[in-house]
């Protein structure tokens, strides 16, 4: 598994890397997450990014890792602490205790990166929510601290420059952080972490899909009607994963998942390595052919 430099940090990442909040939305169990993680480890992968909202992804993740703390980097996510968008708590006392939870949740004494999740640019610029985080990396609670969202507000926590890496979306279908904020990123040298780098998978949906978390992208792809998505799962996936990947200033994409073998298989995909330039061209133009001004990043 192809591993780069994340950014300015000290952390050569696996470009694939596993997002944990699926095990907690599915409700997946411990042996299975023991089980997929393990496998996942022994084969190369060295990220782990989750979340406290997550439902009971950190405690999952914490169990199934037990004794391997030094083979991966353990990212998570902090905010949210009722397991709900709708009620985010970006005080400093609750970003604290979100923090202690997530170190007794995941099992270990210190993160490798925790980062704000999605909050607003007007959270971010009081600026207490940042120095929360500064002050846990400056207690040796995490190593680096980054943030988690998109559009103006990750611009503005690129141009800030308080954070050492940025979570945002960029797949087939979600390309305008592309031209909009990774250049900036790439400037600051920071790690980038591509989520949803397969837009969720959403051309697999027949007819208009009921779960909002699917619909926007399912709704863009219609209209974008890439060719490649008519050659069965197997290739679309490998080329909506490759695509992200060859995007410049990209460090890894997490893809989460409830069964064992797709990591290994997720992986087998990217044996090819990036896209043919012709082909990543391809996608971009038809992109910017059809794109409305609507399809800014999903968070």
């Amino acid at each position: 598994m192809e591993k780069r430099s994340f950014g300015r940090t000290d952390m050569r990442v696996s470009v694939l890397g596993f997002g944990g909040a699926e095990i907690g939305y599915d409700q997946a169990s411990a042996d299975t997450v023991k089980q997929l993680l393990n496998s996942a480890l022994d084969a190369g992968l060295n990220v782990i990014d989750t979340a406290e909202c997550y439902m009971n992804s950190e405690e999952l993740i914490g169990q199934a890792t037990e004794g391997r703390r030094k083979d991966f980097y353990l990212f998570t996510k902090c905010g949210h602490p009722d397991n709900s968008y709708e009620t985010p708590n970006w005080s400093p006392d609750s970003l604290e205790m979100s923090i202690d939870r997530s170190l007794k949740r995941l099992r270990t004494d210190h993160l490798d990166l925790i980062q704000l999740h999605s909050c607003s640019e007007e959270v971010l610029r009081k600026g207490d929510a940042i120095a929360t985080l500064q002050r846990a990396r400056d207690a040796g609670k995490t190593r680096y601290i980054g943030y988690s969202g998109d559009n103006n507000a990750a611009i503005y926590a690129v141009k800030c420059g308080a954070f050492d890496s940025l979570q945002i979306s960029v797949s087939i279908a979600d390309q305008e952080a592309i031209d909009r904020v990774l250049p900036l990123a790439r400037e600051r040298q920071m790690g980038v972490i591509a989520k949803r780098p397969i837009a969720n998978a959403a051309w697999k949906y027949s007819t208009k899909p009921d779960n909002w978390y699917h619909l926007p992208y399912w709704e863009r792809l219609q209209e974008l009607d890439y060719d490649f998505l008519k050659d069965g799962m197997s290739k679309a996936v490998e080329i909506a994963l490759r695509f992200t990947l060859s995007v410049p200033g990209l460090h890894t994409a997490i893809v989460g998942t409830t069964n064992p073998a797709r990591w290994r298989e997720n992986a087998d995909l990217l044996s090819s390595g990036p896209l043919p330039a012709e082909q990543f061209e391809a996608i971009r133009s038809r992109w910017k052919a059809v794109a409305r001004p609507s399809w800014t990043g999903e968070i």
